[in-house]
């Protein structure tokens, strides 16, 4: 496996969180996407569209990652939902067996597929309560 890294979720107030914690850490962000940046942008209530879809912020070897859970897309935020543990592996068919594994018994939330954004990605609750994020991501040359 190349990384396990917390996901986080907040109501609306992702940006102003990983500014703070940018100013604690220092760094750069590695990635900042916007709901408006989606290809379901246009099925989301314009309130939401500046929100953050993701969020990466490496401190030292990790990474901590977020997203403004917001209605209509996806979930929504509540006490007890508000994270993931994110494990990126290196190939497909490790995000297979690894996805297979954890959701036995559990809820799948999103079966493992490509997505728009490039990953191969899928997302369970394991039988435990325990929400997961299994990424590939393709070196690109």
């Amino acid at each position: 496996m190349t990384s396990i890294n917390p996901y986080l979720n907040f109501p609306g107030t992702a940006e102003e969180a990983f500014n703070l914690y940018k100013s604690v850490f220092g760094g750069e962000f590695a990635m900042v996407q916007r709901f408006k940046d989606t290809p379901e942008s246009g099925k989301m209530s314009p309130a939401n569209l500046d929100k953050i879809m993701h969020i990466a912020l490496p401190i030292g070897s990790n990474v901590i990652m977020a997203t403004d859970a917001v209605e209509g897309y996806g979930d929504t935020f509540k006490a007890g939902n508000n994270f993931h543990i994110s494990i990126s592996v290196d190939s497909q068919s490790e995000a297979d067996r690894v996805y297979k594994g954890l959701s036995a018994g559990g809820q799948v939330i999103m079966p493992m597929n490509r997505t728009f954004w490039g990953s191969y990605f899928g997302m369970l609750i394991d039988k435990f309560g325990i929400q997961w994020m299994i990424s590939f991501d393709e070196k690109q040359p």
